[in-house]
């Protein structure tokens, strides 16, 4: 659902939009929903990241994140095997970013998936905090 935000959202902090959406494997269906680039200008070194957009707004919180958890995991071991410059952030809703992913159990979660993970705010639609695992 918020999508086309999270692109725009990364466009304006001055990535570029690779693929749309971003192809994980050969001989699966499976997509990450962006694939994006951007050139630091200091070290003239090319950052590439993969994003998977999420919106939590199905009825079950609990049912969802399992789901993104085992995604997460696909995810993240083919980009190991295919693309292993690229960096997988999981996008998640300031207001749920706030309210569920402070729970203990959820933070433990994302810490053991060495999850990376975008916040973006759904009112102002702008990235509030990149979060990456090595930094929580």
């Amino acid at each position: 659902m918020y999508h086309d935000l999270v692109k725009e959202a990364l466009i304006a902090e001055g990535w570029t939009i690779t693929d749309d959406p971003y192809k994980v494997s050969v001989d699966t269906k499976w997509e990450i929903d962006l694939g994006a680039e951007k050139l630091i200008g200091a070290e003239k070194e090319d950052r590439k990241i993969a994003v998977e957009v999420k919106s939590f707004l199905a009825p079950s919180f609990s049912y969802e994140f399992h789901g993104v958890i085992g995604q997460y995991f696909n995810y993240i071991i083919n980009l190991e095997r295919f693309d292993k410059e690229r960096v997988l952030y999981l996008a998640i809703p300031l207001d749920i970013w706030n309210t569920k992913f402070q729970k203990e159990a959820i933070q433990y979660s994302i810490n053991q998936m060495k999850a990376n993970i975008i916040v973006y705010d759904v009112e102002t639609e702008k990235i509030e905090k990149w979060i990456p695992y090595n930094q929580k």
